[in-house]
């Protein structure tokens, strides 16, 4: 009987999902089961898994191989294969070359021919950033630059993207498509501030090449919740050549106070030449001609350049808040790192190269996830899909990794920051999660480490596709809390 006990205790980490699912609590914990039963979601409508790391077996599993969407929570795929892929310490370069020979500083100031930008898809390449850029410009002597602006976009492929198809919301900042030369996530913030019986419209950056009419009317009464007040705001982007014009209109309840606003605008080269032209005026600069595209001459020479911060950095951002322009931007890096038997494009990254080096990279690692389905590595996606079981072996791998900290701290942590920052405060399992949280119409969903009373770590993963799915939230609290008191 001993020897057939070690056995069995020897294949334990090779047995199939189908046979683990024996070990499972398929029965949801009293206090979860009575929220969802509020919220009017049925059991078959989620996927639970509750597990300590390191452990074989899981402790619960309610539906843990169905193929569900995850939502936001496929960061944490992207985010884990690219800190193992490049490295906490891989960083992203923009640079900009002079076309033709050039002597520092130039004859008085003039650059006779091109400005070449050259990005290599940075994911926070920011204003501030692009000012330091640009100021190394001027302090190497260039002041006037006769010829275009020309912008090598080759790092990523031309991905066709349609800001409106995901829920017909073109300006919204989320919806930005991903560009190797990415800059302030394309975005515009607008700052409201009612003044004089009237709404000021503050704009930072202010691309030259925008016009904003400012139609909004001033409104009496409360303030609605959080962002409802956008609700009575309209935005109209309208083009007339290289110039475009943003007109607001509206009402806009002056109890508000001042709130920001940000809007994804303009088209990539024209954002970047319009907050090309404002920076560089302002640095006392003057561009002739305007946008294109095209890679550098032979022999062009690099007069500045300006570097990312480091992955580690790069993805706290991009899973304490959640931002789908930075891990789309990420996805198609790791495109840079397809496998050698993968097809390579040579114009630059694509989502099809992603995938296959995502894939490839879980192939090495033994973690077999048949049901995956892979679209653009954010989770802002009506197509991805990976199960709650899946989710929880990726975690468990994570925990055994070098990477592991990295990962860790990037999570939103449980009443204190992120996504996390409002939930479950007055709890004693505040400060004690960490949970990387998604959520579209109609899915609700969360995944990460719960520490224990006992001061062991649990993984827990909790998914919603459902139509009532925007209520599930007591439920998914009511399972952290649950964890974090009862957990064995």
């Amino acid at each position: 009987m001993a020897l057939l006990l070690r056995l069995l205790l020897l294949l334990l980490p090779v047995l199939p999902a189908a046979a683990q699912n024996v070990a499972y609590d398929e029965r949801l914990p009293i206090p979860v089961a009575r929220a969802l039963k509020a919220a009017g979601i049925p059991q078959s409508a989620v996927g639970v898994v509750v597990q300590e790391t390191g452990a074989v077996f899981p402790r619960v599993g309610v539906n843990a191989n169905a193929a569900m969407n995850p939502a936001s929570v496929m960061k944490l795929v992207t985010t884990f294969a690219a800190l193992e892929l490049l490295g906490p310490a891989y960083t992203w370069k923009t640079s900009a070359l002079a076309a033709t020979p050039l002597s520092l500083p130039p004859a008085d100031g003039v650059l006779p021919g091109d400005l070449h930008l050259v990005g290599s898809g940075d994911p926070k390449l920011t204003f501030e950033q692009f000012w330091l850029l640009l100021r190394q410009l001027r302090a190497r002597g260039v002041r006037e630059i006769r010829g275009d602006l020309v912008l090598d976009r080759s790092a990523f492929a031309a991905i066709p993207h349609d800001e409106a198809a995901f829920d017909d919301k073109p300006l919204r900042p989320y919806n930005v498509g991903p560009d190797a030369l990415l800059l302030n996530f394309k975005a515009v913030r607008l700052t409201l501030a009612p003044e004089g019986g009237r709404i000021l419209v503050l704009a930072e950056p202010a691309p030259a090449n925008l016009d904003i009419v400012n139609l909004l009317k001033t409104g009496s009464g409360p303030c609605p919740p959080g962002s409802e007040w956008r609700e009575a705001l309209r935005a109209d982007l309208a083009s007339h050549g290289n110039s475009f014009r943003l007109v607001l209109t509206g009402t806009y309840p002056t109890a508000c106070g001042e709130q920001k606003w940000n809007i994804g605008l303009l088209g990539h080269p024209h954002y970047v030449l319009g907050v090309f032209r404002q920076l560089w005026s302002e640095l006392g600069g003057s561009l002739a001609g305007g946008v294109r595209d095209g890679a550098p001459p032979a022999g062009a020479r690099l007069l500045a350049s300006v570097e990312s911060p480091q992955l580690a950095e790069i993805v706290r951002d991009i899973n304490k808040f959640s931002n789908n322009v930075m891990a789309r931007q990420l996805f198609l890096t790791l495109g840079q790192k397809v496998p050698p038997s993968a097809s390579i494009s040579n114009g630059g990254a694509t989502t099809a190269q992603a995938d296959a080096a995502v894939r490839a990279w879980l192939e090495a690692k033994a973690l077999r996830m048949p049901e995956l389905v892979l679209d653009n590595g954010s989770g802002l996606s009506r197509r991805e899909r990976i199960s709650a079981e899946s989710t929880a072996r990726l975690l468990q791998a994570a925990w055994k990794s070098p990477v592991m900290p990295e990962l860790m701290a990037s999570l939103p942590l449980l009443a204190v920051d992120g996504t996390m920052k409002k939930r479950l405060r007055d709890g004693s399992a505040a400060g004690q999660a960490h949970i990387k949280t998604g959520s579209l119409e109609g899915v609700k969903t969360m995944a990460g480490y719960v520490l224990d009373k006992s001061g062991r770590h649990q993984i827990v993963v909790f998914f919603v596709n459902h139509p009532h799915a925007a209520a599930a939230q007591p439920a998914q609290d009511a399972l952290l809390q649950w964890v974090y008191e009862r957990a064995p």
